[in-house]
């Protein structure tokens, strides 16, 4: 099976488990639904990139990530993007894929170029809603790049991505031997990297007192890792409790969750997609 295959299946793995999950838990149907409108289109301009032989050579060159964005190549679908969104998405970010839609070309590459270069390297929080737009359009390009690199041997323990430095939104917990590893996920390129399970990668505690973990009773493959010291959490998924989970969209569906984060007052340094 070539990289196009996998990855593409794994497209099909999302739309299939937000489907189920969107019949299951119908408090989160809406931004499932949502979330499988933009997921096609995310397949389909995948598709397009990998095919691309251009990307395909950028993608060979022995350099950074974010060196090798042409925007030539995939602005000609953000209109199409934007329709997509405007016709799926809640009301309040209908209206701004239209009114984004109304705006020039030239504006377009300025937002999605500034996306691509600065997306997940700063300590500010990240404003959701501001950056759904080209984090949604850009991400099955970040993604193809990413799949590209062999995995660099970690001698430390790295909390940014060591494919692209953008920081980490969420974690994933995978069975080894008779424990979970556990990997963080990029908010920019999507690639896992292994990390230390007690430790914030926000602000280095290691003081597991300091460290509390949360499992709803309802959902007991979802966590909310938080820390004590700098208020942050990540949202993590248990894979060795629930392994028909595919972390990317269960994440979306956390609801609950992030209520327990933000009454036990926790922020989220970097949301996911749709700011769940």
């Amino acid at each position: 099976m070539n990289l196009f295959q996998s990855v593409s299946g794994e497209y099909e793995q999302r739309l299939q488990r937000a489907e189920a999950l969107a019949k299951s838990q119908p408090f989160a149907a809406e931004i499932l639904n949502f979330y499988s409108a933009i997921a096609r289109f995310q397949k389909s301009l995948y598709s397009h990139i990998a095919a691309d032989r251009g990307v395909q050579a950028a993608a060979a060159a022995n350099s950074p990530l974010r060196d090798k964005l042409d925007i030539t190549l995939v602005l000609p679908h953000f209109r199409t993007f934007l329709n997509v969104a405007e016709t799926h998405a809640p009301a309040p970010l209908a209206t701004a894929a239209r009114e984004l839609s109304q705006q020039p070309p030239e504006s377009w590459i300025t937002q999605l170029t500034n996306y691509w270069r600065a997306a997940g390297l700063t300590d500010e929080h990240a404003e959701a809603f501001a950056q759904f737009f080209p984090r949604a359009f850009l991400q099955p390009y970040a993604e193809f790049l990413g799949q590209q690199f062999t995995k660099p041997t970690l001698l430390v323990t790295a909390t940014v991505c060591p494919l692209c430095s953008g920081q980490p939104y969420m974690g994933v917990l995978r069975q080894e031997g008779d424990s979970g590893k556990r990997f963080l996920v990029c908010s920019f390129c999507s690639q896992e990297w292994e990390f230390r399970r007690i430790l914030c990668p926000t602000c280095g505690e290691n003081a597991e007192p300091k460290l509390p973990v949360y499992v709803p009773e309802q959902f007991p493959h979802l966590r909310v890792e938080a820390c004590d010291t700098c208020k942050s959490f990540l949202r993590t998924v248990d894979l060795t409790k629930n392994g028909h989970a595919i972390p990317i969209v269960d994440d979306l569906a956390a609801l609950p969750l992030s209520l327990w984060a933000h009454e036990h007052a926790y922020s989220r340094p970097r949301p996911n997609l749709l700011g769940t």
